[in-house]
């Protein structure tokens, strides 16, 4: 019971108020611009540092560009894009190199968020630079072994990449798609499936 108790407590000291996790957030992500091989505009999504030169994002907004940059939220500063680390078609998901550092976000270690968690998300729906939506799990899918979040946290294309944080400000998901037919249809690739290129990266 004791053990019980100091854990709720714990819990409660380490979340944070939305504010803070906006300000958190905002440090560490980007807005992706990407171009194709002719240098015309092709894509805008979000992404985020996972390392200090290391952007995450969805593999979708890097399809077919020829290079690109990211602009962290706020800020002046843009990085060009150098290249593709890792990439996951399957879980469309990427891990970027980028020409310049940023403190990054702490992936979450913990179990699949499930119905009625809090979330947050951060991203730059059509363009609209750090935007930040709250809401909750809705639904935790299943398509054979893969799992895929939904939740009432709103994101429109240019979320795609932005992370979805928990209320203690560790990423539990990449928000991923949205579906325009049906009210809060919002989906995030859990951050498990975001930790296995990192350690296939680390391996290479």
């Amino acid at each position: 019971c004791l053990f019980a108790l100091l854990l709720a407590l714990a819990s409660v000291c380490l979340a944070q108020s939305p504010k803070e996790l906006a300000k958190l957030g905002f440090k560490s992500v980007v807005l992706l611009a990407m171009n194709d091989s002719n240098g015309q505009p092709l894509c805008i999504g979000s992404g985020f540092f996972v390392s200090e030169d290391i952007v995450a994002t969805n593999a979708h907004v890097i399809e077919g560009a020829g290079g690109g940059s990211a602009k962290l939220v706020g800020q002046e500063q843009t990085f060009q894009v150098l290249g593709t680390v890792a990439i996951d078609h399957h879980a469309d998901l990427a891990l970027l190199k980028v020409a310049g550092k940023a403190p990054s976000l702490r992936l979450s270690r913990g179990p699949v968020p499930t119905v009625g968690d809090n979330v947050y998300v951060i991203g730059n729906p059509l363009g609209l630079e750090g935007t930040f939506s709250e809401g909750i799990v809705c639904g935790v899918r299943k398509a054979g072994t893969d799992s895929i979040l939904q939740m009432t946290a709103p994101i429109s294309p240019g979320s795609s990449g932005g992370p979805v944080m928990d209320t203690a400000g560790e990423v539990v998901g990449v928000a991923v798609a949205t579906f325009k037919e049906g009210q809060n249809l919002n989906l995030a690739v859990p951050v498990t499936y975001l930790e296995r290129i990192q350690i296939g990266r680390a391996h290479v």
